[in-house]
């Protein structure tokens, strides 16, 4: 699952965004409220942690523009403010939930769950054959097996059955996938798709995980 931060502080997006990728979530960030209108209109999120305080445009005017859009991702606000008003303010203009500075990561990850949880047009579980991906949980399995992944190849995977059956380029897949930047290794995704396919394919005799040669990858269970 792919969240998207939109916070000045930058110390604050690194612990966030550390710690949820520890927790196999997909980071991306702003540091201004005008960029991160413009990242959350364009992409795909399933939760936006959006600040209040914010340069160029404030939090409450990025999420006004969110909802008049009508883009319905869940958004927790985050501020330093803690009074009564502020917090009815927010959740007036289309919030679904606050949370006040400083809060412990502990908590901050409950109320993401519950906000995953509580959206329906969210899937928590996605299938391809006997392959099973709990997103919640973060947890695979196929055919009743139970598959240890690392944090990186369980979102390479969501990654793949989301597009299942389209040919994804290593661009694309490396692109979706930024926390891969952090590696030193030209070849990051053949390293991730060799890794993954010995856990997923090599001990089954049906094989999910398709080579488009010159073009990329696909998954599918034809």
């Amino acid at each position: 699952m792919k969240i998207l931060i939109i916070e000045d502080d930058e110390k604050i997006i690194n612990f966030l965004k550390k710690g949820l990728e520890e927790e196999s979530y997909s980071v991306d960030y702003s540091l201004n409220g005008d960029e991160g209108l413009y990242m959350a209109s364009v992409n795909d999120y399933d939760l936006i942690l959006l600040d209040i305080m914010l340069p160029i445009r404030n939090g409450i005017e990025v999420c006004q523009s969110l909802r008049g859009s009508n883009i319905s991702t869940p958004i927790i606000m985050l501020t330093a403010k803690d009074s009564i008003e502020d917090k009815i303010k927010g959740l007036d203009i289309g919030a679904n939930d606050y949370l006040a500075k400083p809060f412990s990561f502990a908590e901050l990850l409950a109320r993401i769950r519950v906000q995953l949880r509580s959206q329906n047009q969210i899937q928590t579980t996605l299938k391809l054959a006997d392959l099973e991906l709990d997103l919640l949980s973060k947890s695979a399995k196929r055919a009743g097996d139970t598959i240890n992944l690392t944090a990186k190849e369980f979102n390479l995977l969501e990654f793949l059955i989301k597009n299942q059956n389209k040919v994804l380029s290593e661009t694309m897949i490396s692109s979706s996938l930024n926390n891969f930047e952090d590696e030193n290794i030209s070849n990051i995704v053949n390293v991730y798709i060799y890794r993954l396919r010995n856990k997923i394919d090599k001990p089954y005799e049906k094989k999910l995980i398709k080579t488009v040669r010159g073009l990329g990858f696909k998954i599918n269970d034809e």
